[in-house]
């Protein structure tokens, strides 16, 4: 569980709020690019590009909304330059470009 001030209720839930854009991973083979900013209004929105889209497009787009969920962001943008990554790595690239628009990871 990620650690912050913003406490909604007793279960120790926890708001992220997108702060700034910021990216991480690559646009190179079984790797992705992903890059996460601010929307406006609620919701999280996916925009993929992958090579594998039509096979597995909806897993992807799972995949990174799940994490973004379950680390407490309710409003972003993410977009995914896929180049076959598993979806352990999308998961992985979003917790990294997560915290890097909070400013608490580096860049």
């Amino acid at each position: 569980m990620f650690c912050n001030q913003n406490f909604i209720d007793e279960q120790v839930n926890v708001i992220m709020k997108i702060k700034k854009e910021a990216s991480a991973g690559t646009a190179t083979k079984n790797d992705a690019l992903i890059t996460i900013s601010p929307r406006d209004g609620e919701g999280i929105e996916v925009e993929l590009k992958s090579i594998v889209k039509v096979q597995f497009g909806d897993q992807l787009i799972a995949a990174a909304k799940g994490m973004a969920q379950e680390m407490g962001v309710t409003s972003a943008l993410i977009k995914i330059e896929d180049k076959g990554a598993l979806d352990y790595v999308i998961r992985a690239r979003v917790e990294a470009a997560v915290l890097r628009a909070q400013g608490g990871a580096d860049e």
